[in-house]
């Protein structure tokens, strides 16, 4: 398989070269990686002021793909394992090698020179050998709305003998973009355009394709199309995508919403490596351990991922995920598996519709509650009535509230008064949390510690910022008498 990027410069101050920045690949280096399916290799058959072409090549190995994980045998002959276009022709193994070896350009990142992420360049893509499932129409409808000039050539079956067109195309789109834009795209449409991916298509694909498509699949017009073929015409994971992208219709791009969740650089320190979702599941983690609750109450559980890392540890007896959409909740049992659990693990585990703006006395009795990235989802106005619900009818002994840090946005290339997503109702400073922490705290008898999650800026502080609420024992008596 094979892709090549050339950026094109006729000014001196802005050389084609300074794509190697972004790719975070050195032009006068041949670079190879090993991935799961074979290996990537990288390198530059031109690289000067006026033009720059960073090739990415992808060696797959058929017996490595056949036996690994998560694997699907191709459909057809008992041989089509072995024998199938999978060497030659573009498709999500690509998409893949792109994701893993451009993860920094394709986050916007680059340390060295801060101010080339936001600069569109004059780029080419090309790839020769790329599935078309539909005619070369199909291509022209899929990246023409994004602003590329798009040529699509058929490859014919045999030039000599006239046997017509082969479903493969030779694609190459020019246009003046920002490089992380044409990676994303790029990184969603390859297996659309094949129609089909090697590995099992999960409720994880729909964030990826939430966080890849931020910005220009909103309101792109084979939006349903695109939405089909990349989550592989699963229903349920359709349903879900279009319900996640009603929202961003019509909205300005929330950049940081890609840019919380930093792709991996080689280069990068450790701490760099991880991404700010995976950082506030630890830290609710091993808060919650270190409290010792023994039943949580997950409020906005959403898809379910902190629930999944507390049925692993058999301390937490009780779970109870809460959402107030009904089809949050449908993916977490399926992503938590809960129908296939052994009957001693399904027994502790419970997923339950309520809106925390309103009392429910079956929310209490839980030694902790987590409201993680919730409050900001919620109009300020109802507020008074979340934490009604939280902390005066449900009562749990330590409360966990995590929300985004506004000043930390600078870090993800947001600008004032943009949010790092459109369903943010607000987006608070240190001191504002801190200050409605702290009145709910007394209001209901608690008392309120804060700690920072995520690499700290001197400045600006940590990307998120928590309060650990715990219920002060003479109070509760108070209110018990």
């Amino acid at each position: 398989m094979f892709l090549t990027i050339t950026s094109t410069s006729d000014r001196d101050e802005a050389p084609a070269t300074d794509l190697g920045y972004l790719l975070h690949k050195h032009p006068d280096r041949a670079q190879k990686f090993g991935l799961p399916v074979g290996t990537a290799h990288v390198f530059y058959p031109r690289a000067d002021a006026t033009t720059c072409t960073a090739a990415l090549l992808l060696e797959v190995d058929p017996i490595a793909l056949v036996r690994g994980r998560g694997s699907r045998p191709v459909e057809g002959f008992s041989l089509a394992q072995y024998v199938n276009d999978r060497p030659y022709a573009a498709s999500s193994l690509l998409a893949v090698a792109l994701g893993k070896v451009f993860k920094t350009a394709i986050s916007g990142r680059c340390d060295v020179r801060p101010e080339l992420p936001g600069t569109p360049l004059r780029l080419e893509i090309e790839v020769p050998a790329l599935p078309c499932r539909g005619d070369a129409h199909l291509a022209r409808n899929l990246f023409e709305p994004l602003g590329w000039t798009c040529t699509v050539t058929p490859v014919p079956l045999d030039p000599e003998l006239g046997w017509g067109d082969s479903p493969y195309v030779d694609l190459r789109l020019t246009g003046e973009l920002l490089l992380s834009e044409a990676l994303s795209q790029l990184y969603v449409l390859l297996p659309v355009l094949d129609d089909a991916k090697h590995y099992w298509v999960t409720a994880d694909e729909v964030d990826k394709l939430v966080r890849a498509g931020e910005g220009w699949l909103a309101a792109h017009p084979e939006r349903a199309l695109i939405t089909q073929r990349y989550l592989r015409h699963q229903r349920w994971l359709i349903d879900d995508a279009a319900e996640r992208f009603a929202g961003l219709e019509d909205a300005p791009a929330p950049e940081g919403e890609l840019l919380e969740e930093p792709l991996e650089d080689d280069d990068a320190p450790p701490e760099a490596r991880v991404s700010l979702a995976s950082l506030r599941l630890d830290a609710l983690v091993e808060t919650l351990e270190a409290c010792g609750a023994q039943s949580v109450a997950d409020l906005g559980c959403g898809e379910g991922k902190l629930l999944g890392r507390l049925l692993e540890n058999p301390r937490y007896q009780r779970i109870l995920g809460v959402d107030v959409s009904h089809r949050a909740l449908r993916t977490a049992s399926r992503r938590l598996r809960l129908d296939d659990l052994p009957d001693r693990a399904a027994e502790r585990i419970e997923l339950r519709q309520s809106s925390l703006v309103y009392a429910d006395p079956s929310l209490a009795g839980f030694d902790a509650a987590v409201l993680s990235e919730v409050i900001e989802h919620v109009d300020e106005s109802r507020l008074p009535a979340l934490a009604s619900s939280v902390f005066g009818t449900a009562r749990p002994g330590v409360v966990l509230v995590t929300t985004p840090n506004v000043e930390h946005n600078q870090h993800f290339g947001l600008s004032e008064g943009q949010t790092r997503h459109t369903d943010h109702r607000f987006e608070w400073d240190r001191a504002t949390f801190q200050a409605w922490a702290g009145a709910v705290a007394e209001q209901y008898g608690y008392t309120v510690r804060f700690k920072g999650v995520g690499v700290e800026s001197t400045e600006a502080g940590p990307p998120t910022q928590m309060a650990v609420l715990t219920l002060d024992l003479s109070s509760a008596a108070e209110v018990s008498r």
